[in-house]
């Protein structure tokens, strides 16, 4: 069985709470380290295991289903029985985390991102030549941006990822939630579906908020710049500037990003040079909530085998030195 550690990482002006889950297994290599992963969310309010924040966020959700568990908290366990680490940390505004979601700007949840993998490299356990990153939904349009600029991420798992612009991901999700009524359920999944032309073109126009009504919720003060972010930085975009080795992993229900977004992330990711892989899970919807462990086991074995020993830059290199003291 693994263990996990509590963790706090300061992210600008907001600590974030995390989960550090750690294999019981002792390290397979001489160093002594564990390879890790980190662990990104998808939209909507989320907690650190990857379900809806109902704790945080209780009139905006329908209440759950029984033995609902998080894709993130499933893909930790999976990773831990492989003898890989991994870091789960509640967004800004979600969970035990401090900070509002609905202000929080894409590129600050970029670089919130990278302080998580700064808090990672100061584990005197984990091996800093040996790092992966799962993203989910919105998280892999940060797991791209973070990887472009770091040598030391080796491997991705991007879990129903987005292609093209928010706006246009976010009209056609609209379109399938009508058709199928997926997520209805939940007041803030309905008021973001039906304000969201007012929420795009209030973004083109640069308004700095715009007040969405969510049924027994009052009004949610949805900060604009975020939106206005991710509709000009697509995630296929990304994907051009990006030398890695990349799993998309789609369901094929997804009712978020369609899954022929992952097929022009595949096309951008090989006309790069990337080593990539492309899975759609059959009857699976976003959050993968249908498949059986076996299946989360196979994605988390997928990204174990593709995380590479890297050379680290000198900056890494001193981090290493200096957690190998402390050990």
């Amino acid at each position: 069985m693994a263990h996990s550690e509590e963790v706090a990482v300061q992210a600008g002006e907001a600590t974030l709470a995390g989960t550090l889950q750690l294999p019981d297994a002792p390290p397979a290599d001489d160093g002594g380290r564990y390879p890790n992963v980190l662990l990104l969310a998808s939209w909507l309010p989320r907690d650190r295991d990857g379900a809806l924040d109902r704790g945080g966020h209780p009139a905006w959700f329908a209440s759950a289903a029984n033995g609902e568990r998080g894709l993130l908290a499933r893909l930790a366990e999976a990773l831990a029985g492989l003898g890989v680490a991994s870091l789960r940390v509640d967004p800004r505004g979600c969970g035990a985390s401090n900070g509002a979601w609905e202000s929080t700007p894409l590129f600050t949840k970029i670089d919130d991102a990278r302080d998580m993998l700064s808090a990672i490299r100061g584990h005197p356990h984990l091996d800093l030549r040996r790092t992966g990153m799962v993203g989910h939904g919105e998280g892999a349009a940060l797991a791209l941006s973070v990887a472009i600029g770091d040598p030391a991420v080796s491997a991705l798992t991007l879990i129903g990822p987005p292609a093209r612009p928010w706006h246009d991901v976010l009209r056609r999700g609209v379109a399938e939630r009508n058709r199928t009524g997926t997520d209805r359920q939940h007041p803030v999944v309905a008021a973001l579906d039906r304000w969201s032309e007012e929420i795009i073109e209030r973004a083109q126009r640069r308004e700095a908020r715009f007040d969405m009504p969510v049924r027994g919720a009052g009004s949610v003060a949805l900060g604009l710049a975020g939106v206005e972010q991710a509709i000009h930085t697509p995630a296929l975009a990304l994907a051009t500037m990006l030398h890695r080795s990349v799993a998309l992993v789609h369901g094929a229900a997804d009712a978020w990003a369609n899954p022929e977004e992952s097929v022009l992330l595949a096309e951008a990711l090989t006309a790069g040079g990337n080593e990539m892989s492309r899975r759609v899970v059959a009857g699976a919807g976003h959050d993968l909530a249908e498949v059986p462990d076996q299946v989360v086991h196979e994605i988390a074995a997928d990204l174990a085998v593709r995380i590479r020993r890297v050379e680290l830059p000198p900056v890494l290199v001193a981090i290493e030195e200096m957690t190998d003291g402390v050990r």
